[in-house]
């Protein structure tokens, strides 16, 4: 090629067609913790760059550390501690009960530096803590500045794709998300987790909200313990643990994944004492909640757009869909009525504008779940087909006969 009268050489890709590229099945790193291993799709994938993420303090390091040690014992795992000296993290490692751990450790937080010893050491898990606190002598940008940042990262994400090795890095967000780091290296990694933590308990709840292999529907749940992050096996009785049967308290499935989870919603309506009646609701989407209380009033004469409504759900879950209707209209009414439902009692149905009660799919999968946990009785549509079943079957037909459960 002629360029001013000079000749250039360019230097092409190399060019494939899709169908000669072995797709391989790839084997899968498998920790053994199982919240982590289902939120991230059944195990870390060879090559993959990913990020966790969530607010100072909640326990990133932790987490980290703890699926270091489990993936140690069957892979090489390279830990760089950028905020932690050695001796801290060694402090930490034997309060989780970690100390026994096969993981190769540094604090050095060039990053350079950590990427040749990657690549000569070829480990299946390299882990940056944090990538926002690391530093290197070719960058001409400040540390922790955006140019700085993209410039970590796509070294990173090179060294993922180029020698197979797994990078999970940590970053940090303000609770507005508006730190500069993870936000805008999102679009950059394969995966993006964030931890999160429920205000009332020592509960936190690792989700992800992007993940080329794997779904992003899946929560894992963990407690913070004296031992450090510890995932919890029973998320169900966990989240009911101090579930009682009050007025306005009404037990829903909800499918979260590939599980579902009994969670508990909870209503107070009351006489309002102001102008306008307030509407307080968090866990679900307001308008769908506003939606039944105007069906109940229109069907049942009761006049709750008079009244202040608080609702919330149970555990930090945001729930959405329409299988919450019938569980959502019987905790404003067991509210209103100040009269409590049956503690092993379950409402699983749809409500449609003309006040009929919808059957929902895969009714066995909710109530197989339901029957795990103690439940005797689901409340559900009179036209809802149901396989057998120890459970005992309340059938409605219309919001108008829910007012039977009250009497």
């Amino acid at each position: 090629m002629q360029a001013g009268g000079v000749k250039t050489a360019h230097s092409f890709p190399d060019l494939r067609e899709i169908s000669s590229v072995s797709a391989g099945a790839f084997e899968r790193i498998v920790s053994g913790i199982d919240e982590w291993d289902r939120v991230v799709g059944g195990g870390l994938v060879p090559g993959a760059f990913i990020i966790l993420t969530g607010d100072p303090g909640i326990g990133k390091s932790t987490l980290l550390l703890r699926i270091a040690h489990a993936l140690s014992q069957k892979k090489m795992v390279i830990y760089v501690s950028t905020e932690e000296s050695l001796e801290q993290v060694a402090l930490r490692a034997r309060r989780i009960g970690c100390e026994d751990s096969r993981v190769q450790f540094s604090d050095y937080a060039d990053l350079d530096a950590a990427i040749a010893c990657a690549v000569e050491k070829k480990p299946a898990l390299l882990i940056i803590d944090s990538i926002q606190n690391c530093f290197t002598n070719s960058s001409v940008s400040s540390i922790g500045s955006i140019a700085y940042l993209r410039e970590a990262a796509f070294k990173l994400m090179r060294l993922a794709k180029e020698h197979s090795i797994t990078v999970l890095v940590s970053g940090h967000i303000t609770k507005d998300g508006a730190m500069a780091g993870p936000k805008l290296l999102e679009h950059m990694v394969d995966t993006v987790l964030y931890l999160q933590c429920e205000d009332r308990w020592q509960t936190r709840i690792l989700r992800a909200v992007k993940n080329r292999f794997g779904t992003t529907d899946e929560l894992g749940f963990f407690e913070m313990s004296e031992r450090g992050l510890v995932a919890v096996a029973n998320v169900t009785t966990h989240l009911l643990d101090e579930f009682s049967a009050a007025p306005g308290s009404v037990l829903v499935s909800y499918v979260e994944g590939s599980r579902p989870l009994i969670l508990e919603l909870q209503a107070l309506v009351a006489a309002s004492q102001y102008g306008i009646p307030q509407r307080v609701i968090s866990g679900i989407d307001p308008k769908q909640v506003v939606l039944i209380a105007a069906i109940l009033e229109k069907y049942l004469k009761i006049k709750l757009s008079s009244h202040d409504l608080f609702f919330k759900t149970s555990g930090g879950i945001k729930i959405s869909g329409s299988s919450s209707d019938l569980g959502i209209a019987l905790s404003l009414l067991s509210s209103y009525f100040q009269t409590p439902l049956s503690r092993k009692s379950i409402a699983i149905g749809e409500i449609s504008l003309t006040g009929q009660i919808k059957p929902i799919n895969f009714i066995g999968f909710h109530m197989s779940e339901a029957e795990k946990i103690g439940i005797e009785q689901v409340v559900i549509s009179h036209a809802q087909r149901v396989e057998k079943s120890s459970l005992q079957c309340v059938r409605l037909q219309n919001v108008a006969e829910l007012l039977s459960l009250f009497k």
